[in-house]
């Protein structure tokens, strides 16, 4: 099998293990949380605001590896944390147009150059956002721009380094109330991926990967 071949069984083969465009969301209503490593933490019966992340996959020479950014240290919430390109969902707009439109503005990654594949597991954020993980393969030959007032890096990670349970961490960390919360890392070059982005692509990986998979 030559590297063409499998570069299009392992998108295949990642495809067939997410939600189809048209679902929407998981038809059995599978979500993941913030609160799943904190379960004795009150959930707020609030409305979630719906919101999406792009997880793009590039394909290198050592195989897959995720676009990531690191947040500008000027923003008021989630300062210089590691997130996937993405934000809040407008009025109207399906999971898939919102990541892309997002990519576009944070990073500068055009949407010609994105094939979406489905739609991974639903997250619970604990400040009330419902994200849309879409996952996507991105062709050569696109360019990147960060936009200084959301993104003070780009960067790629291994997708194989990101999808090893071996380097899921689960760490914990005292709140400025005094509540203790846990929460999954991954440690890459220095890099720190942890809270909500890692939890979905922990999420992926039991998706692609979990006991269940065949």
């Amino acid at each position: 099998m030559n590297a063409t071949s499998s570069l299009h069984d392992l998108r295949a083969w990642i495809a067939r293990h997410l939600d189809p465009l048209e679902a929407g969301a998981p038809a059995d209503g599978v979500m993941r949380s913030d609160f799943d490593l904190n379960p004795e933490r009150p959930q707020p019966d609030q409305p979630l605001t719906p919101a999406a992340v792009l997880v793009g996959l590039v394909e290198r020479e050592h195989g897959l590896s995720v676009l990531l950014t690191r947040r500008s240290d000027t923003l008021r919430r989630h300062t210089g944390q590691i997130a996937l390109p993405g934000g809040r969902q407008d009025p109207g707009e399906t999971p898939w147009q919102t990541a892309l439109r997002e990519a576009e503005e944070e990073i500068g990654l055009h949407p010609s150059f994105v094939s979406v594949a489905g739609l991974s597991t639903p997250y619970r954020t604990g400040t009330g956002y419902l994200i849309t993980p879409v996952v996507g393969f991105v062709a050569h030959g696109f360019s990147l721009t960060p936009n200084p007032d959301e993104v003070a890096d780009i960067f790629e990670t291994p997708f194989g380094f990101l999808m090893d349970p071996g380097n899921h961490e689960e760490h914990e960390r005292e709140l400025p109330t005094g509540e203790r919360r846990r929460f999954y890392a991954m440690t890459h070059e220095n890099r720190f991926i942890w809270g909500a982005t890692a939890g979905m692509l922990r999420a992926l990986y039991d998706r692609l990967y979990g006991a269940a998979v065949a």
